[in-house]
């Protein structure tokens, strides 16, 4: 590798770390901000998780694992 290869990669760096989504301590958002979309996020995962897994993908999922026993038998894969 040459010096002005990181040369370049340093002042890529630099310019991440200088960004105000970069995790810097001067984020475009502030404390309050950031902690309103936490609680939306963590509500909507929640939502998303209480619906659980629809039937018709449970039988898949069976059929899949039915299918991936029955081959197992022939000794073929490893």
């Amino acid at each position: 590798m040459s010096d002005d290869h990181s040369e370049g990669a340093a002042a890529a760096a630099d310019g991440l770390s200088s960004s105000p989504l970069g995790g810097g301590k001067d984020t475009a958002l502030g404390n309050e901000i950031q902690a309103k979309i936490g609680q939306h996020l963590r509500a909507m995962y929640d939502d998303v998780v209480r619906q659980g897994v629809p039937d018709r993908f449970m039988d898949l999922l069976s059929k899949l694992d039915k299918a991936d026993t029955s081959s197992d038998g022939g000794g073929g894969r490893q």
